[in-house]
């Protein structure tokens, strides 16, 4: 019985160190190595060199220029009704106090969430919160720290324009971007 298990052992180890055996000839030479450094100018050409005809169609790129401060570039984001979708036309205000919070890391945020007037205080506490939740979203991904930002929602309860008609509930459906 034990003969026959330690025979099994064996056929078995065989056929598994068999099955890893490889057929692809391998040689003691060398894989070719190229050294390069930053900045060299060896025989190098292509896209990668920095020497040569190519270095004249660069451009330098500013990124320090067009930077207007965070209370110039906005701190109000509108949404669409019972949305807390982000549009395009405010994505420069959400760029702007993003560069704002990433180049100076003491300051802070406080993003409120609020609605317009239709809807139940529950429902519209919690679209607040998600529309609050989205610019902090998008902050973060543009570099924003936890630490600098806070999501709040005040719901229907603060009104930015007295009204019920679709002019006073588009004003009031928004997201304010509030130092503190």
């Amino acid at each position: 019985m034990n003969m026959s298990r330690l025979t099994l052992i064996v056929a078995v180890s065989s056929a598994v160190f068999a099955g890893c055996a490889s057929n692809v000839p391998l040689d003691n030479k060398a894989a070719p190595v190229e050294s390069r450094t930053p900045g060299s100018t060896g025989s190098t050409s292509g896209p990668s060199s920095t020497s040569g005809a190519n270095s004249g169609k660069l451009a330098s790129v500013d990124l320090t220029k067009n930077q207007a401060p965070a209370a110039e570039v906005g701190r109000v984001v509108y949404f669409d009704y019972d949305s807390f979708v982000i549009k395009d036309e405010f994505r420069p205000v959400i760029e702007g106090q993003a560069k704002a919070l990433t180049a100076n890391k003491s300051k802070k945020l406080t993003i409120e969430g609020h609605t317009d007037e239709r809807g139940g205080s529950e429902y519209n506490l919690a679209l607040g919160q998600k529309r609050a939740e989205s610019v902090a979203k998008s902050l973060k991904l543009l570099g924003v720290t936890d630490a600098q930002i806070e999501a709040v929602s005040f719901g229907k309860e603060r009104p930015a324009e007295q009204g019920h008609d679709e002019a006073a509930w588009a004003k009031n459906r928004r997201a304010e971007l509030a130092s503190r």
